[in-house]
């Protein structure tokens, strides 16, 4: 079973940054605990389409829950699931969505404002931590604002909108603030200086790495959909070569044995 939440909020004290690769099936989530991962997180985007879905709050729910299961059933590490915006634009329904993760084995999650009023956003963190407390979970909110990301307002009001959001689902319980597509080195120092959230930001091109990102004081930095999209490219020029010039090479070179693959999941 996953790590507690205790374990998982102390991993955003340390003096390193947390490392998320994030996963998108229960593989990928045991391929990634074993090269050391500390903890796992979902991409929804990743999820989705390796359900067949597309990415944008229209994954079912059910089948969250059961990717979640899949994915604690095999790591030892703290788990935290991205829900997108809770599915729902009622607060309530989203902390009944939120429970159904941590029942299974999550202990964190990632929840969006998007192109949502950020009232909307604070109302469903109030929502899950009143059900967290009623039902004895402890869970980490990590609040994703969509200010950089969806350029919500023009460029030189991002860190002041994005603060305005910050301190908002701050006072309404969330335990993070994860202001994805934020790259420039002046902009992180703002928003780290700006609040006492512990700060995520997305691996793009252009972001400083992990070490310089801990000096700077960000806590958190996940992969995204990153991975899954790079490896949904490589599957594609495999499969290109293999159905155009039908040679074995074409699918079997740099691949991971069998036996290693295998040796994963036979613990």
């Amino acid at each position: 079973m996953p790590g507690s939440a205790q374990t998982f909020r102390s991993l955003h004290h340390q003096s390193i940054v947390l490392r998320l690769p994030n996963a998108w099936d229960a593989g990928s989530a045991r391929l990634f605990e074993s090269l050391g991962a500390t903890a796992i997180a979902t991409t929804s985007a990743g999820v989705a389409w390796a359900q067949g879905y597309a990415d944008g709050r229209v994954f079912p729910v059910d089948t969250a829950v059961s990717v979640a299961a899949s994915i604690a059933r095999l790591i030892s590490v703290p788990l935290s699931v991205d829900i997108e915006n809770g599915y729902s634009d009622d607060p309530q329904t989203v902390a009944e969505n939120v429970r159904r993760v941590l029942e299974v084995g999550a202990v964190g999650i990632n929840l969006e404002d998007g192109s949502d009023a950020p009232q909307l956003l604070a109302r469903k963190i109030e929502a899950i931590k009143s059900m967290a407390a009623n039902n004895g979970f402890d869970v980490f909110i990590n609040a994703r604002t969509d200010v950089y990301l969806a350029s919500l307002v023009p460029e030189h009001a991002r860190v002041e909108e994005s603060l305005k959001r910050g301190h908002m689902y701050r006072e309404a319980g969330a335990d993070g603030l994860f202001v994805a597509a934020l790259v420039d080195v002046e902009q992180i120092k703002a928003v780290v200086a700006g609040i006492d959230l512990p700060i995520n930001v997305l691996a793009r091109q252009g972001l400083p790495d992990a070490e310089a990102l801990a000096q700077l004081g960000v806590r958190r930095l996940s992969a995204g959909s990153t991975i899954t999209q790079t490896l949904w490219g490589q599957a594609e020029q495999l499969a290109r070569g293999f159905l155009q010039e039908g040679r074995s090479e074409a699918v079997t070179e740099g691949s991971l044995t069998y036996p290693q693959i295998q040796a994963l999941f036979e613990r």
